[in-house]
């Protein structure tokens, strides 16, 4: 995927999250994605940066999700996201270091 198309899939997932944010609630979920401090207009910001951003808010969404309508998201969905969610801050943690050199 180009780094085009994930800001565009960043900034649905935004949309998705703050529609799914009727009764203002999602906020408690989102402390991981706001402490990336990365929103979809940060165009300047990596390509693996973004994709980390993606899992963090698929991540949440599930949260908010399941919150909702308990047994709505299966378990092995929420453990895979946060499982990508783990992999994609390794991999950005290792492309950074790899920049730093």
């Amino acid at each position: 995927m180009y780094k085009d198309e994930m800001i565009q899939l960043h900034q649905f997932l935004v949309y998705v999250l703050k529609y799914l944010d009727t009764d203002n609630t999602a906020h408690q979920y989102c402390e991981e994605y706001l402490a990336l401090n990365i929103s979809p207009h940060h165009i300047h910001r990596t390509k693996a940066e973004h994709k980390h951003a993606i899992f963090v808010l698929s991540n949440t969404i599930s949260e908010v999700i399941l919150n909702k309508e308990e047994g709505s998201v299966p378990p092995n969905v929420s453990n895979a996201l946060r499982d990508l969610v783990r992999r994609s801050k390794k991999e950005l943690k290792a492309a950074e270091a790899a920049q730093s050199k």
